[in-house]
């Protein structure tokens, strides 16, 4: 399954509940993370047929910086 990461500004529990249902409302995203503990707040992306862009773009929504890691 491939794996993508991004650089976030998702750095809290708060910011993981606020980004949630964007994530989990993507249909390709199967899995996903946060590593808060990482300075870059590194979100890892799992799935069949993710598409960075969707990704970002639900991200952006939820209110967060995203960028390729």
């Amino acid at each position: 399954m491939p794996t993508l990461q991004f650089k976030t500004s998702i750095n809290c529990a708060n910011c993981l509940r606020a980004v949630t249902p964007f994530l989990d409302a993507e249909p390709t995203v199967e899995k996903w993370s946060v590593d808060t503990d990482n300075p870059a707040k590194i979100l890892t992306v799992e799935g069949a047929n993710v598409i960075p862009e969707q990704v970002m773009k639900a991200v952006a929504q939820a209110g967060f910086d995203i960028e390729p890691a």
